[in-house]
């Protein structure tokens, strides 16, 4: 690709999201001055409430040693169990209907409600960028299961599966854990993914993100790794230093239906990511989120899903929430080719 030798700075538009992101490599650093002090939460195992789960937690689903308990207890040798969220945002009321009201003449409001569950996986100290296969193919399937039972509630719109690692990122608790969140609407960046996916698909019959993995693959600068099923590539216009997509190498519109060999492949490339991302940030915090099609029973089929990896390497200010245009000090290009080499 070439470069515009004139100005340093470039003004890159997101295809997907419709929103122009600067890339100023002239504001940054080395890649591997990327590396920041994770703030790292002690505890005393005995108080972590993950450490000391008890089928009082009324577990959701349970898997030991790769395998699906046949009963919702905890057994000795439980290696990750689905359990509520004590402390939910949304609530699990099965009315036939969520009630909405208007407040005076302009606000509006409706009920909360939804389900709130925690994916927790046994090992204190064993986080994503840590684990072996075997574990890590447990967090996916978990992840698969759930969403496969939670979408057949009526009153579920769309599920959010995502995670969070460090204190920087949200992690209220440092024992490893995802959150699932179903909610009665779809979020607004994704309604823009859909909306923007079906116009392309209408004008040029072809997928928006097939298109750019075509694209990615035969450019390869910004692929970070790939297998059979997907790839990883930091995203033409990263609005963050270091922002990994996985994405479907087949067309799908929805996570829920990969079977189980895409689900193995998956899992291989999901751990193969973070510990890159591990391995050239050394331990960064970071989150990670599901965009997939909503289960509100409507067509997507225009639509491709995809897994989006965070790390945490600066904090937004004024410029950036103010106008919501991000500025990244690396070019996605030398991101990339600094994970591949991790």
């Amino acid at each position: 690709m070439k470069k515009n030798q004139c100005c340093p700075s470039q003004l890159r538009y997101d295809v997907v999201s419709k929103d122009w992101v600067v890339i100023a490599p002239g504001r940054g650093k080395r890649p591997e001055e990327y590396k920041r002090q994770r703030k790292i939460i002690e505890m005393d195992l005995r108080q972590c409430p993950f450490c000391n789960l008890t089928e009082a937690a009324d577990p959701l689903l349970v898997f030991s040693a790769g395998k699906i308990a046949a009963k919702k207890t905890l057994p000795g040798d439980w290696t990750l169990a689905v359990i509520p969220n004590k402390f939910p945002a949304f609530y699990p009321i099965t009315e036939k209907s969520v009630c909405q009201w208007k407040i005076g003449p302009v606000y509006r409001s409706m009920d909360a409600v939804g389900f709130c569950e925690v994916v927790v996986t046994r090992d204190h100290d064993c986080h994503l960028g840590l684990m072996d296969l075997p574990a890590t193919e447990e967090v996916v399937a978990a992840y698969q299961t759930r969403y496969l039972e939670l979408k057949e509630h009526k009153l579920v719109k769309y599920i959010s599966i995502f995670h969070n690692h460090g204190a920087e990122a949200g992690a209220s608790q440092p024992h490893p854990h995802s959150q699932i969140i179903t909610s009665p609407l779809i979020d607004v960046d994704l309604l823009g993914e859909l909306e923007n996916s079906k116009k392309y698909w209408r004008t040029h019959k072809k997928c928006l993100a097939c298109e750019m993995n075509k694209f990615e693959l035969k450019d390869r600068s910004r692929v970070v790794c790939e297998n059979a099923d997907f790839v990883a590539s930091c995203p033409f216009a990263s609005k963050t230093a270091f922002k990994v997509v996985i994405s479907p190498k087949f067309h799908s519109p929805r996570f829920e239906n990969i079977d189980p060999g895409q689900r193995k492949s998956l899992t291989q490339i999901l751990s193969a990511a973070i510990k890159k991302i591990y391995k050239a940030l050394g331990d960064p915090a970071y989150n990670f989120y599901l965009h997939t099609a909503p289960c509100d029973r409507k067509d997507y089929s225009h639509y491709h899903w995809h897994l989006t990896i965070v790390p945490k390497t600066a904090i937004m200010a004024g410029f950036e929430i103010g106008t919501r245009i991000e500025i990244s000090t690396i070019e996605p290009e030398r991101a990339a080719e600094y994970l591949r080499a991790q």
